[in-house]
């Protein structure tokens, strides 16, 4: 997976990387408790099963926008 490169404002970049954060925590909880998670994938909804679930840390690399000032 490539790591993505953007400049946000401070704001956006701490709600993504909670995002991100957040969704990484959620696929871990389904796979130690045995739960399939269910994917977009083609246009069809796909189910994985929880054993073949992969677990990864979010990537993310971004610079804070400096403000502009008037």
């Amino acid at each position: 997976m490539k790591k993505a490169r953007r400049s946000l404002p401070l704001l956006a970049y701490r709600a993504e990387e909670a995002l991100r954060k957040a969704v990484a925590e959620a696929i871990a909880e389904h796979r130690r408790n045995g739960v399939p998670i269910a994917i977009w994938r083609n246009g069809k909804v796909i189910r994985i099963p929880a054993d073949q679930i992969e677990v990864r840390e979010p990537q993310i690399e971004c610079t804070v926008s400096p403000k502009k000032r008037k």
